[in-house]
């Protein structure tokens, strides 16, 4: 069988060669505690297997290659070059208390084409692999930043790509990444399997669900999804979810001025989200503002303070809770709905 990832491909080799197993452990801390991104600088290795990590893997640690990175105020965003002679983007935020959290890639492009997104707007390419998506990763921990959280909010749909889960295998492994359940978020457009699976395998891990109207006829404009997988039997699944896992579900909704930011979306999304039953009180909406680019339509655009806050006003009379999210990145077109891999 195929190895699924480097880490594989590593044990594989120590096996082929007969090695003890204590030369992954050395080979893991190498990467992740003296942060050594070169198999040739692993001098701890015999010289025979040092060859041979470089002849199946190469000679860089990671499969990801960063082409330019643009900083601005409490953000990176870094543009990777993956194989194929393709373009990645992961982004960094810095939080004044210190803490840093990612938003990585799992796709190149996306295939969903929802409206008021950049990255729907390239199609989908491929399915990142297990290494491609966690090695984003790699490249900040290498350079020396903490891992405090990461949320697959980046480019692509990652209940759509299957190797989200070897990534996430890969994320919590204790000798890897090492980062806990809940310091992971996956976002999703609510692809029912995805979810289920999710829920099954990693139930403590983080949930989005992105649901931008509540009302179905126009969700499916927004998002062609909801043709596929309806709200009604996605929200069944996240019921589900929060029974299963009695953890938090987060729905994002990003406010576009004119289209559904009105008192009746409000109303409806209240009405949505309460008389579920048990649990009903583990969903949180984060509102988001919508930022635009040069790709999606220009007929989106943010909303008004004032229907910002009417929206507010109505999910607090109705006990929804709820978070007004504030934006990093939008000068160098870093936030949510902008990444598009390109220089």
């Amino acid at each position: 069988m195929k190895p699924t990832s480097k880490y594989e491909t590593i044990r594989q080799i120590l096996q082929d060669m007969k090695l003890p197993t204590y030369r992954y452990l050395q080979i893991a801390e190498a990467i992740f505690k003296q942060r050594i991104g070169e198999f040739e600088r692993m001098t701890m290795l015999p010289k025979a297997l040092r060859d041979e990590l470089i002849r199946a893997i190469g000679y860089q640690v990671s499969s990801v290659t960063p082409v330019l990175e643009k900083t601005s105020s409490q953000v990176s965003k870094v543009l990777f070059a993956i194989a194929g002679d393709e373009r990645v983007e992961a982004v960094q935020l810095s939080y004044q208390r210190g803490w840093k959290s990612y938003c990585i890639s799992t796709q190149c492009g996306c295939g969903f084409g929802c409206q008021f997104c950049a990255t729907g707007t390239i199609g989908l390419k491929r399915n990142l692999t297990a290494d491609e998506i966690t090695d984003q990763l790699m490249y900040f921990h290498l350079n020396g930043h903490a891992l405090d959280s990461v949320s697959f909010m980046g480019m692509g749909e990652a209940l759509a790509n299957p190797h989200i889960f070897d990534a996430l295998t890969i994320l919590t492994d204790k000798h890897l990444f090492g980062l806990g359940h809940r310091r992971i978020t996956v976002s999703t457009i609510g692809i029912l399997p995805g979810i289920e699976r999710l829920m099954m395998d990693f139930p403590q891990v983080n949930l989005t669900f992105s649901l931008h109207s509540p009302f179905d006829n126009q969700r499916s404009e927004l998002m062609p999804i909801n043709n596929r997988f309806p709200l009604h039997d996605v929200m069944k699944v996240l019921d589900q979810h929060i029974r299963q896992t009695k953890r938090k579900v987060y729905i994002a909704y990003i406010l576009l001025r004119g289209v559904n930011d009105s008192t009746e979306h409000a109303e409806a999304v209240a009405a949505l989200l309460r008389g579920r039953g048990f649990g009903e009180h583990l969903y949180h909406v984060n509102l988001i503002p919508y930022n635009s680019t040069d790709v999606t339509p220009q007929n989106y655009s943010q909303s008004d303070q004032s229907r910002v806050k009417t929206f507010v006003r109505i999910l607090k009379s109705r006990e929804i809770n709820f978070t007004v999210r504030t934006q990093f990145g939008t000068d160098i077109n870093a936030a949510c709905g902008q990444l598009y891999g390109t220089n």
